[in-house]
């Protein structure tokens, strides 16, 4: 089983930044690959960013690419997702998610376990 807990999310105005963490207990977090996702109310949960085991592959959604940056760090079981120039569109519900591969993956349906997210919010 493992555990991830989100943490970081807030208000903040258009343009801002915001330094989201997902803490990871329960495994070897350095061996699998993780993910970030959001969900905005009437919407389908969508992906955001992913990293590979290592660190050294990653993917982005379009609308996010230049602005957003994921990473980790294994030696504290933690993946980041820094977000600059956020917009408005950006505000939702922001997950973390584990999967049980090493790759990169960008679909939902690949990950095995989930945060219970961190809300985002940014005003116009």
């Amino acid at each position: 089983q493992v555990q991830l807990v989100e943490s970081g999310g807030g208000l903040v105005q258009a343009g801002g930044s915001l330094r989201l963490s997902c803490a990871a207990s329960g495994r070897t977090f350095s061996s699998y690959a993780m993910g970030w996702f959001r969900q905005a109310p009437g919407k389908e949960r969508e992906f955001v960013a992913a990293i590979n085991w290592s660190g050294r592959s990653t993917a982005y959604e379009d609308s996010v690419k230049g602005r957003f940056t994921i990473s980790r760090d294994n030696a504290k079981n933690t993946v980041y997702l820094q977000m600059n120039s956020l917009k408005p569109e950006d505000t939702a519900v922001y997950y973390c998610a584990f999967s049980n591969t090493l790759g990169v993956l960008i679909t939902p349906r690949g990950y095995d376990y989930w945060g219970q997210g961190t809300q985002v919010t940014v005003s116009s």
